[in-house]
């Protein structure tokens, strides 16, 4: 475990030169007119091999950054990309590290892939038929990651927030519960050893973090289908490490939920 923990903290460090030497979209430096508003997608095929999938929806209201950005773009491709080389540093995980897709909820090409990352979900926009392609996605196995999103008003105005996503998840699965996470959960022990969630390091925003589960039937004896990052940013630890804004050891921590989140998707 010890070893874990030193090859995590060295591949961090490592990560900065290359992130400070790529000037992709997203990564904060130049100006906000020198990206696109929406950065170029180039899919691969699936092949077998694990690829990182983002999911891409209409912005609601409210939820647009800097230089025109839809809110589900935040961090990408750098967060994902990080993480995969944690990934294949520590395991035999065998990730792309240098490529993540890109698709809808309403795309068929979805249910090729077990696993994937929700971002910003105060401003997604759901249609029928995403609705009804999730609701298809979690009962054949699929496993979904929400980060990233916080408490109404915190941007200072009064979009976003926790009630938009959960009458979504409404209309995905009628009736959904939002389960507290427990340290017990094998989401938790998954690689790492993660011991609490109570001081779990912020990026920017204050407050406590929360960690909520959605399971199979309502039943937290069953399978978790989707695990909820609510008032934190784990993903801007990623996005981030690489230069040198916040501590290794904080770091650390959100990598170690962010591994653990995939061991756990892949093996449930």
């Amino acid at each position: 475990m010890r070893r874990r923990f030193l090859i995590a903290g060295a591949l961090v460090l490592g990560l900065a030169a290359a992130a400070l030497a790529q000037r992709r979209f997203g990564d904060g430096f130049g100006r906000f007119d020198e990206y696109p508003r929406v950065p170029p997608i180039h899919n691969v095929p699936y092949d077998g091999q694990f690829t990182f999938v983002r999911v891409k929806y209409d912005t609601a209201t409210g939820g647009y950054w800097a230089g025109g950005r839809p809110s589900w773009v935040h961090g990408y491709p750098l967060a994902e990309e990080n993480l995969m080389r944690i990934m294949d540093d520590l395991s035999f995980f065998n990730a792309r590290t240098d490529q993540v897709n890109v698709l809808t909820l309403e795309d068929p090409d979805l249910f090729k892939y077990p696993l994937i990352y929700l971002i910003e979900v105060g401003w997604w926009t759901l249609s029928d038929a995403g609705a009804a392609a999730l609701r298809a996605y979690l009962a054949k196995g699929g496993f979904v990651i929400v980060d990233d999103f916080k408490e109404l008003g915190w941007r200072g105005d009064m979009t976003g927030g926790w009630e938009p996503f959960e009458r979504n998840m409404n209309r995905v699965l009628p009736g959904v519960q939002f389960f507290d996470m427990k340290m017990s959960h094998p989401i938790f022990h998954a690689f790492f050893e993660i011991e609490t969630l109570e001081n779990f390091p912020q990026a920017y925003n204050s407050g406590r973090p929360v960690f909520k589960g959605v399971y199979e039937d309502n039943d937290p004896s069953k399978r978790l289908l989707m695990i909820v990052n609510y008032n934190t940013d784990i993903s801007q630890f990623w996005e981030w490490s690489g230069r040198g804004l916040r501590p290794v050891d904080d770091t650390n921590e959100a990598y170690k939920l962010g591994v653990n989140y995939l061991f756990y998707g892949m093996t449930h």
